[in-house]
């Protein structure tokens, strides 16, 4: 469990140090146009998530997200399938951890101070594209473990959010962890503190949504719970 835990940490760490730190070049680089900056920032995110996947994936299943966690309990929790309730706490427990580090290492990268954001972006449309991102990609994440599909998820989650950056206005932060992490980068790719709270909730509400797209699509879903997002050993499985 403590592998799994460290590689929780580690990988939500480094993506939220690729989101951020690839924030903070952007908006050098191309100071005068915010299309640009989205785009550099969301190449990076998707090269830098597909490799993060493909690494940490066969140690923890690689979910850098609370809400994927989440849903890995509560689909597998009567088939016990998927992560216990105590590996769904030191799992998210991790990940937050990671998530600040990670912001705290993109500023140190840039020789930017870590602050807090002053970025509002809690507005009913930003809320309504973080439903729509985090339950697509929860439906993407389970369908692929419910079909057997899993070695696609490096691939499939990194086309995902790269596609999810630029069609939901929210820029697709799908992930309490990642979003409390952004908290403390007063750059391109932070957020506030006072939109936080909405987007987590917003997120939670996407992640409810998936469940039931899954129930109603693929109901074999929490018997491959323990694929998520990628096989990987579990404790029950001696590891």
């Amino acid at each position: 469990m403590w592998r799994r835990a460290v590689a929780e940490l580690l990988g939500t760490c480094l993506l939220v140090a690729i989101v951020v730190g690839s924030g903070i070049a952007a908006q050098q680089l191309s100071p005068s146009d915010v299309g640009l900056q989205l785009l550099q920032n969301s190449t990076a995110t998707v090269l830098g998530l597909m490799v993060l996947i493909l690494v940490f994936g066969p140690v923890s299943g690689a979910h850098f997200n609370p809400v994927v966690s989440l849903v890995d309990w509560f689909l597998g929790r009567r088939s016990r399938t998927g992560l216990t309730l105590a590996e769904f706490g030191i799992y998210v427990v991790a990940q937050t951890l990671g998530a600040i580090g990670g912001s705290v290492l993109a500023n140190a990268m840039f020789e930017v101070g870590t602050s807090i954001s002053g970025k509002d972006r809690a507005t009913s449309g930003h809320l309504l594209g973080e439903v729509v991102a985090t339950a697509g990609l929860l439906l993407l994440i389970f369908s692929l473990a419910a079909t057997k599909r899993g070695n696609l998820a490096a691939p499939a989650v990194g086309a995902y959010i790269g596609a999810a950056y630029w069609f939901t206005s929210s820029t697709s932060f799908a992930n309490p962890a990642v979003t409390i992490g952004r908290i403390f980068s007063d750059t391109f790719a932070g957020i506030g503190p006072a939109s936080a709270p909405g987007f987590i909730g917003a997120q939670l509400l996407g992640a409810a949504v998936g469940v039931g797209l899954l129930a109603l699509l693929f109901p074999a879903a929490p018997q491959a719970a323990d694929d998520v997002v990628v096989p990987h050993p579990s404790s029950r499985a001696g590891s």
